[in-house]
Formats: structure tokens, C-alpha cells, sequence
């Protein structure tokens, strides 16, 4: 028992910088309270003391925000972060080595008995406010963002993001990649798109790939013009050299705000007519 409290310290340590001793883990860590007294209101009721199991998991929740059914299952290394308002249910299956950030809920979405809540697999993190709900199983590594709510199956590595939840993929990371990503942001810096850069590399959503796609395209013609109109004046032709709109932010006019409307000049009759 103590080896298990001993490894529950030490996650918290690995997933949670600000802690900074074991006596402050202790203490003031909502999350490995609930998570200990879990331990055992799990042995309450596998022992058939369900009631009492059922008493202390209330007492345990208003001490922490943090409910959690005595029947739940759940792996080493648990880790709760903040904890307000985590809801796990009772056939609710947890792996080792995840975490789950305040506001999850581990659900069912029917009345009838039996296994109705969701299964995690190893090394699986839930983003702040999550719902997870149904019969479901999320893979292991399965990552899902803050607020996304998920009814189906996740695979393993996978990632969900939305309402209702949608896997995206991860982006692959190299030398290749990463180039095309720097030379991607300095071009759309040149046409003034300041939206850009606003998708985590680590989770891309459809609108920035499309937007990725068009930058990339757009780059490769206007090299690939270029390329043409040098090889067409090196055979001795002449090309036109088009008056072609310099790229950069669009830039609309606007009324100067230290200027009253009173200072305005007065449209005449026959203007406006």
C-alpha cells in the first residue's frame, strides 16, 4: 500500500510542476486526496461494505469537488490536476499512467445496469472539461482536448478535439517538415495573414491544414513563375514585366479619431444626388 502511495507522489512530481515537496503533495493536493481515499472506498466495496464505501466517497467529494464511485477501477500513477468537478463513474475502467485535468467527466448515457462508462487505456490524458461518455474505450496514448466531447471510440495515439469529438492527426516532425513550416509562416507573413500560427503544431485542426495547403501552393506558383520568365529572358525573349500588386496586409482606410465629424467636409447636393 505505501509502495502505491510512494508511486502516486512521484507522478505528481513528473506531470506538475508547481509541486514542490512531498509534504506539499500531501497536503494540498485535492487530487491525490481523492485518489487515496479511492483506494480504499475500492476495497470497501470489493469487501461488500458498500454503503460505508458510498458514505466516504460523498464525504471525499465535498471535501475535494472531486467524485469518483467506489466501484470505479483504476490504474497506478493516477493523476487528477485541479480536480473541481472531475465525475467518474461506476463502471468506469482507468489504465496506469493517466491524467485527467478539472472539469472531465467519466459518464454514462444510459439507465440501464451493466458497463456503461469509459474505458482508458494506458497513458491516456483528458483535457479540462472534457466528457467522455458511453461504453466507449479510448486507446492508449489517446489524447483528448479541453471541452471536446467524445461518444465513440478513440484508437490508440489518436487525438480528439470538438463537440461532438473528431480525431485529428498528429504532424510529423523532421527536418523536411520543419522547413516547410518556417517557409509556410514567412510567406503568409508576406500577404499579411496574421491568423496564421494560431494552430498548435501538435494539434492541427481541417481549416489550418486547407489554409497550410493554399500557402503552399500559392509559394510553389510564384516560384515556379519566376523560374519561367528567367529561363524565357536567358533563350532572348522579352517578357513584359507586369505591374503586378505588392504583397502585404491590406490596409483600409479609416477615419482619423482625433478628427470630430464636425471637422468633416460637407458633402454638396449635387453630389449626393
Amino acid at each position: 500500500m505505501f509502495s502505491r502511495i510512494r508511486e502516486d507522489l512521484h507522478c505528481v512530481f513528473d506531470r506538475d510542476p508547481a509541486a514542490r515537496s512531498a509534504f506539499d503533495i500531501l497536503t494540498a493536493y485535492p487530487g491525490f486526496h481523492a485518489l487515496i481515499m479511492h483506494r480504499l472506498n475500492h476495497r470497501l466495496w470489493k469487501w461488500g461494505l458498500r454503503w460505508l464505501a458510498r458514505w466516504l466517497s460523498t464525504i471525499v467529494r465535498w471535501f475535494t469537488g472531486i467524485e469518483i464511485h467506489p466501484a470505479a477501477c483504476i490504474g497506478r500513477r493516477f493523476f487528477i490536476d485541479h480536480g473541481m468537478g472531475v465525475v467518474i463513474g461506476e463502471t468506469a475502467e482507468i489504465g496506469d499512467d493517466c491524467t485527467l485535468y478539472h472539469g472531465v467527466t467519466l459518464g454514462g448515457t444510459s439507465w440501464k445496469k451493466g458497463k456503461r462508462h469509459p474505458t482508458l487505456g494506458n497513458n491516456v490524458v483528458v483535457g479540462a472539461g472534457a466528457k467522455v461518455l458511453g461504453p466507449i474505450t479510448l486507446g492508449t496514448g489517446a489524447r483528448v482536448g479541453s471541452n471536446a466531447v467524445v461518444v465513440k471510440d478513440v484508437p490508440a495515439q489518436a487525438t480528439v478535439v470538438g463537440i461532438p469529438g473528431h480525431l485529428v492527426k498528429t504532424r510529423a516532425k523532421g527536418p523536411v517538415q520543419e522547413g516547410d513550416h518556417k517557409k509556410r509562416k514567412a510567406f503568409a507573413e508576406k500577404i499579411g495573414f496574421d491568423a496564421y500560427g494560431t494552430s498548435d503544431g501538435d494539434m492541427p485542426d481541417p481549416v489550418a491544414n486547407a489554409v497550410n495547403a493554399m500557402l503552399d501552393h500559392i509559394n510553389a506558383m510564384d516560384d515556379k513563375m519566376e523560374n519561367m520568365c528567367q529561363a524565357l529572358k536567358s533563350l532572348g525573349m522579352e517578357v513584359a514585366d507586369l505591374n503586378l500588386p505588392e504583397l502585404g496586409p491590406c490596409k483600409i482606410g479609416h477615419v482619423d479619431e482625433s478628427q470630430s465629424i464636425d471637422d468633416e467636409e460637407p458633402v454638396s447636393k449635387e453630389t449626393s444626388e
